[in-house]
């Protein structure tokens, strides 16, 4: 080591070999490409095949009203995702914006310099003292009652550094004669080696490791795929069998007797573009397999020319064989179907593709997407600034939080938590005295609602309670006369000022420091005095003692190494608990969540705060729920996941500690969130699979998370759950909703088609069905207010299928019912009615009305079996689309016409269709009644 430092030329040849002191800053995603990952969604998916579909059906018939509406639903539901996204980060980056760095001080060519943070090399000789951000890691060379606070890395707001290697704390997270970049001096100064940096400091890993694509699916988007997989291979099944019944049915029953030749030709051709087509089945005929559990690998050939080139080449060999087997020549006209039965053959074939676009539910996406996104404004409100959508829901599955200690649980401010001094009252003008003349700390009150430490934290918590007392330091400071002083030091442990004091009127020496140290320099304690501060000790409270003596020598070494001096007494300072942290972890456990606290902090101090919070009994816990991160790093991946279960507190962690103590959760199927403030708990809220950082954290950690709490408020975390939970529940109530529909339009559909009826619905009526009055319900049901009911609720299963069985039940049951009735009623008009075209357009409009009344049924799914009318005047969403759906419906059959297939209905009809259905809500009604009275007896 070169006391001269660096000179110009090595640090030249530095920083080429081991780069600038910059952290890499986080890929930014494009906006094409966060656009793009909305139509990731497996729904959105289907959607798209959907609509490729339907585009086939509408060169046809020379009708795209069902593309465009399905492709409007796609773009909307994309859309809406898409801009709540980027006005979340936009938010986001205010409330990140990080300021200038500023200069620091190095030895180079002999010479002390100042020069960027950014332009320090590894094995320049850095100067650091009070008030310094420390700007690359490195080994101590000197140090000078050196206290650093590691908060932002380690939990620890204050530890002591040295490079006298008898002092070194074996259980320290880091060696006790390393500084690291992102920390900051508290007290004293140094001179240290830079040994790393940029990327490669410890800030540096922890940044990447929080960057890191964590692979883990949120719970909801899981449970969607799974649901997109059943309804694209049901709908895929249903259609497929329509289409051979129906085509089978033409040729054995219809009037067109077909040749040899036609029917071979015919269905070579029907198998030819089949092929071609095949990649749009691909996903479809592996979700289906995946279904039935049938192990899937690779991906399908998708290659769409490869398909194509497949599908001629099997026309050309199957005709070949036809003409060599059979004297069947493709190139004679009579060898193919007229025009005619081409026609029917293709109407067969849009009956198929019809009931796939019905099968799809194209109000999904939307729903998910409204309620996420009024979710992310909501919560806002409340002090949750979503960044990434899903975080919204996926809140809601959490069960286990894994919290840091410092910041979040604490207050990041270190504060007098209780004084016992002897005979306090007849003391305090000199406790007083001493307290603000023996100390280095400021205030600053600028922002009276904040004031601001400035110096050793433990020393400003005693200037604060001199302030809580109604005591100005500052005015002491002014009034009363320093003599002489000898600074606080690791070594020593105490600090001595004497003064001329106002108190006494003498000149006085005034000491303070490790309870220990005072004592055995002072006459005597009080024996209660002892016992309350053995008792404060064994609370892992930071305790410093008082004493003063009347100086006798204006030596002041002499004084203190004379001793005899009066012990005045001592405070217990600790950083206190968040005033809303033990309700809120409380009411988090209650709601079936496992609370876990990970810091750097030693064992004593994390219990204590456990206890403090309700999470900790001595009597109950022992050492299975604790273990130190060194002790956690020595065991195998088995051995940990064993533990990590039962494991309530982990001391003395390391980021990566906290990471993996999250990734071995995960394997356990757990849902895991975390929060954290400090750079130190960025890789594990990247990896969580909701992290939730603090408003006043570290920028690593904002970035990492995927909600900021802005007033760092716990309590905000159980706001977060609530509302989650009750947005899962919301989706739930539209797709029970919306697979309704789907039930009874798709096998209406197939039953009446396989029976010869004319088709109840046309492709625009299912249009109004399908998008408009389902995006209309899905705002109705995602608007629905949060329930504080769903808090004494156990968190749902990671794997629990989003359709439940009671959900299922409900499907299946009221859809049969509603099939046999339609049915019922279309043979009815089909059959027994003069005037067909009225009694079809009465049928569409009781399709839509069951529907309508249906939605109410809906709400009050999961309700504790609460009526549907509940809470209805804090619904102004759901009357608006109700009112909507109506009117729209009134205005559709009055001047739809042959668009829609519809005339107009009388009002004595309409007085009819409205009271008769709406006994599908007065039927729900009843049951739910009967279900609450069951509930009581």
């Amino acid at each position: 080591m070169k006391k001269s430092g660096l000179t110009s030329s090595e640090v030249t040849e530095s920083r080429a070999k081991w780069g600038a002191n910059e952290l890499t800053p986080p890929k930014k995603t494009s906006l094409w490409s966060l656009f793009l990952e909305k139509f990731e969604d497996p729904i959105i998916r289907i959607l798209i095949i959907a609509a490729l579909l339907s585009l086939v059906i509408a060169f046809v018939h020379n009708d795209f009203t069902e593309t465009i509406g399905i492709i409007a639903a796609i773009l909307l539901a994309t859309g809406v995702g898409f801009w709540f996204e980027v006005d979340a980060g936009r938010k986001f980056e205010m409330l990140n914006s990080l300021g200038e760095q500023s200069p620091t001080r190095v030895l180079r060519d002999g010479k002390v310099i100042e020069v960027a943070k950014q332009e320090i090399v590894k094995g320049d000789i850095v100067l650091i003292e009070t008030g310094e951000e420390i700007p690359a890691d490195g080994t101590l060379l000197e140090a000078t009652s050196l206290i650093v606070n590691e908060s932002s890395l380690t939990g620890e707001s204050s530890i002591s550094k040295t490079t006298v290697s008898t002092q070194f704390k074996a259980d320290a997270t880091y060696p006790s004669n390393m500084v690291l970049k992102g920390t900051s001096v508290l007290e004293g100064a140094a001179m240290y080696e830079v040994t790393c940096v940029g990327d490669n400091t410890e800030i540096g890993k922890v940044a990447k490791a929080s960057t890191e694509d964590s692979g883990e699916k949120t719970p909801l988007t899981k449970q969607l795929d799974r649901l997109a997989k059943i309804i694209g291979a049901g709908g895929f099944a249903i259609s497929i069998l329509t289409f051979l019944t129906l085509l089978i049915g033409h040729f054995v029953y219809g009037d067109i007797v077909y040749t040899t030749a036609q029917l071979w030709m015919l269905i070579t051709s029907l198998v030819a573009v089949m092929m071609v087509i095949y990649p749009l089945w691909i996903p479809i005929i592996r979700d289906t397999k995946e279904i039935f559990g049938a192990k899937v690998e690779g991906n399908g050939d998708k290659n769409t020319i490869r398909w194509v080139i497949t599908g001629v080449l099997f026309f050309v060999a199957v005709s070949a064989l036809g003409y060599f087997a059979l004297d069947i020549n493709p190139l004679n006209r009579s060898s193919w179907v007229s025009l005619e039965s081409l026609n029917i053959v293709l109407n067969l074939f849009m009956i198929a593709v019809t009931m796939i676009v019905m099968a799809v539910p194209e109000g999904l996406p939307m729903s998910v997407t409204l309620s996420l996104a009024l979710n992310m404004r909501r919560m806002l409100k409340s002090n949750n600034l979503v960044r990434k959508m899903h975080a919204c829901e996926t809140m809601g599955a959490i069960n286990v939080i894994c919290t840091d200690k410092t910041g979040t649980l604490t207050k990041n401010k270190m504060s007098v938590e209780a004084n016992y001094f002897n005979d306090f009252e007849a003391n305090k003008a000199l406790i007083f005295e001493g307290i603000a003349l023996n100390s280095t700390a400021h205030i600053d009150f600028t922002d009276k609602d904040a004031p601001k430490a400035i110096g050793n934290p433990t020393e400003a918590s005693l200037i604060f309670w001199l302030d809580k007392c109604g005591v100005d330091y500052n005015n002491l400071r002014d009034t009363v006369t320093k003599i002489d002083c000898i600074p606080f030091s690791t070594e020593r442990k105490y600090m001595a000022t004497s003064v001329k004091s106002a108190a006494l009127a003498k000149d006085i020496v005034f000491i303070k420091g490790a309870p220990e140290i005072i004592s055995g320099m002072c006459t005597s304690a009080p024996s209660e005095l002892t016992m309350q501060l053995l008792e404060c000790q064994n609370r892992a409270m930071r305790t410093l003692a008082f004493g003063y003596k009347e100086a006798t020598t204006n030596d002041i070494n002499k004084e203190v190494a004379s001793g005899m001096f009066h012990f005045l007494g001592f405070v217990a300072i600790t950083d206190p608990i968040r005033e809303d942290v033990p309700e809120a972890v409380l009411r988090c456990m209650s709601a079936g969540i496992n609370i876990k606290i990970i810091t750097g902090d030693t064992p004593a101090t994390a219990k204590q705060i456990a206890r403090e919070i309700n999470l900790w009994d001595n009597a109950v816990d022992g050492d299975i729920n604790h273990i130190s991160g060194v002790d956690f790093g020595e065991l195998s991946d088995e051995e940990a996941l064993l533990r990590v279960k039962d494991i309530k507190i982990m001391s003395r962690a390391r980021p990566t500690d906290k990471q993996r103590f999250v990734r071995l959760l995960q394997k356990l199927n757990f849902v895991v969130a975390v929060t954290g403030d400090g750079t130190n708990d960025a890789p594990a809220l990247n990896f969580a699979h909701v992290g939730l950082s603090m408003g006043s954290g570290t920028s690593v950690a904002k970035q990492a998370s995927d909600i900021t709490l802005i007033d760092d408020s716990f309590t905000s975390i159980g706001s977060a759950v609530m509302w989650g939970r009750s947005l899962y529940r919301n989706i739930q109530r539209f797709i029970l909703f919306q697979l309704t529909i789907n039930v009874v339009a798709v096998f209406t559909l197939f039953i009446s088609s396989l029976f010869g009826m004319e088709i109840p619905l046309t492709i625009t009526q299912i249009l109004w069905i399908n998008i408009i009055m389902d995006t209309f319900a899905a705002a109705a049901l995602a608007s629905l207010p949060p329930s504080m009911d769903v808090m004494n609720e156990k968190p749902r299963g990671e794997n629990d299928f989003i359709i439940t069985r009671p959900m299922a039940k409900n499907i299946i049951s009221f859809g049969l019912f509603m099939v046999v009735a339609f049915l019922g009623l279309l043979y009815y008009i089909l059959n027994f009615t003069e005037n067909i075209a009225y009694g079809l357009s009465l049928y569409f409009t009781i399709f839509v009305m069951v529907q309508f009344w249906n939605m109410f049924n809906a709400k009050a799914y999961a309700s504790g079996n609460s009526s549907a009318f509940n809470n209805l005047r804090n619904c102004p969403a759901f009357l608006f689309v109700g009112l909507l759906i109506v009117v729209g419906q009134v205005l559709i059959t009055s001047f739809g016409g042959d668009m829609f297939r519809c005339v107009p209905i009388s009002f004595k009809d309409w007085v009819l269709v409205i009271a008769g259905t709406s006994m599908v809500l007065w039927i729900g009604e009843i049951t739910r009644l009967v279900a609450r009275v069951r509930a009581r007896s």
